[in-house]
């Protein structure tokens, strides 16, 4: 187990300037269980930083899992897999795909670790990590043992687990199972896979998503962000009906409990917003979903834009975007509202 003080810019794909006091990287399940007798009064918890911007000094401890491993079991119906929370989510994807196991491809691309990957119940195109996530290990703080949580334990929601409400906090993601079917079927309900039709390959799948996300998306490497800023809306059916009898072409996706989901990126980009600019944050001209890192953006700069750019669609559509990503101010994570 590593401790040090370093600058944060590395650590968040959103490159903000900003400083920790205690850095601790995890590489084993021994550190983890060395850290839980000593556990920092206040820790956030760092999953690959691909969704996570610190707006200011972090005060508290920033701990780092950075467990590794894939193994791989089989049975008649199934692959299953044990992964470590510290391998990364994309190469974990195309690992699979090089090796004949079949169902991640659609969450091609998708940045951030492993361990990341249930908080968020992350998911793209139709896939949620939900769909074939088999199981996750967490390290209880209080009990300091390893529990394996089934599917229905994790409480999966869109965007959310049990991990970002009543476990928050209490201990830490070691490893994910996830099983995926031997009988796979292409899933190719969105738009920009349904042309590859059903015959279509999972690699050809994979191979769209990334063009996809490619043509739409800048990469952190090049233009700093954390990919999608805001969650999709989810409205009941009169919300919806109502706007569908104003804005005839707004994408939706009906929910299975008779919701309608609304493409957030559609709402901001009918804002005309693509583009705007506060400070060194901006809009992403391609991509309304995406704010960037443009020009040295502040913590400041990327509040106020994040502010403006609900403000805009409240004022448009009667909509609360929520954000997707997670703010941390000097004393630990913060609501977009709390930043004064």
């Amino acid at each position: 187990m590593q401790t040090l003080t370093q600058s944060l810019k590395t650590l968040s794909t959103f490159a903000i300037e900003s400083f920790g006091e205690n850095v601790i990287h995890l590489q084993s399940l021994a550190d983890v269980q060395a850290l839980a007798t000593n556990l920092p009064e206040s820790f956030y918890i760092l999953g690959g930083g691909s969704n996570t911007i610190f707006v200011e000094d972090y005060a508290g401890a920033l701990i780092c899992p950075e467990l590794k491993g894939i193994e791989v079991t089989t049975t008649a119906e199934h692959f299953h897999l044990h992964v470590g929370s510290g391998e990364n989510w994309h190469q974990l994807v195309e690992h699979c795909l090089v090796q004949g196991m079949y169902g991640l491809e659609n969450l091609a691309l998708i940045p951030g670790n492993c361990g990341a990957a249930p908080i968020q119940n992350i998911g793209a195109y139709g896939v949620e990590l939900s769909d074939v996530c088999d199981y996750v290990d967490w390290y209880d703080f209080d009990k300091a043992e390893v529990v394996r949580m089934s599917v229905d334990a994790c409480q999966f929601g869109y965007r959310n687990s049990i991990f970002k409400g009543a476990l928050k906090g209490k201990g830490i993601i070691t490893a994910i199972g996830l099983k995926l079917s031997k009988a796979w079927q292409a899933k190719i309900a969105y738009a920009g896979l349904k042309e590859l039709g059903s015959e279509a390959t999972a690699h050809q799948v994979f191979d769209a998503v990334v063009r996809i996300r490619q043509s739409k998306l800048p990469d952190p490497a090049q233009t700093p962000n954390t990919g999608s800023f805001f969650k999709n809306p989810v409205v009941d059916n009169n919300t919806y009906q109502r706007l569908q009898a104003q804005f005839k072409d707004i994408p939706a996706y009906p929910q299975a409990d008779g919701s309608v989901k609304i493409a957030a990126g559609w709402l901001i980009d009918q804002c005309q917003l693509k583009g705007h600019q506060i400070g060194g944050a901006a809009v992403h001209v391609k991509q309304a979903l995406v704010l960037i890192n443009k020009d040295n953006a502040k913590g400041r700069d990327i509040i106020e834009l994040a502010k403006y750019v609900q403000q805009m669609v409240v004022n448009k559509f009667a909509i609360q975007l929520q954000p997707e990503v997670r703010f941390i101010g000097q004393q630990g994570e913060m609501t977009l509202e709390q930043f004064v």
